[in-house]
């Protein structure tokens, strides 16, 4: 069977599965977030989060104001999403919808970024946390027969760029 195919059987069998802790306390049902922290650590030893983030919509130029600053001459659209460490919160577009595998890379891409913070990890610069989070989104696409390049328009170059301490 395709890997595809079994993943999205495997996700579907998870959020149905039901385990149950105790006679007296309800059922626990995974998230699709614990589902994609299982396949982050699974892939690449992040471990697993203590709680899961929060997902929070806000309009793109919030985002875009919160990434860059007010009066920002970056365009609003560029920013889908981002990490709140001290929120410990994924923050979204309003118009995202979790409709489509690139969507969900989305939040494969934050939850890495949420899994770095929960372990301490440290680096050089902000830019060098992104290569892990801009592979682990890519490799999530791949699964499906997809890329970052065809679903974003983001290339090996520009995430070179992107990933690269400029002290």
């Amino acid at each position: 069977m395709h890997i595809a195919k079994v993943l999205v059987f495997s996700t579907a069998c998870l959020v149905g599965a039901t385990v149950s802790t105790a006679a007296a306390e309800p059922p626990v049902r995974p998230t699709l977030l614990d589902f994609i922290a299982l396949w982050l650590d699974a892939r690449y030893q992040l471990g697993f989060p203590s709680s899961p983030p929060d997902i929070i919509a806000l309009p793109q130029a919030e985002l875009a104001a919160r990434r860059y600053g007010e009066g920002s001459p970056a365009a609003p659209d560029d920013i889908v999403a981002l990490y709140d460490k001290e929120a410990r919160a994924i923050l979204v577009s309003s118009d995202w919808s979790a409709g489509s595998f690139a969507e969900l890379s989305i939040l494969v891409h934050e939850m890495v970024h949420h899994l770095q913070d929960e372990s301490g990890m440290v680096f050089a610069c902000p830019a060098q946390r992104e290569k892990l989070a801009y592979h682990a989104q890519d490799e999530w696409l791949k699964l499906f027969d997809q890329d970052l390049e065809a679903a974003f328009g983001i290339d090996p170059a520009l995430i070179l760029v992107a990933t690269a301490c400029v002290h």
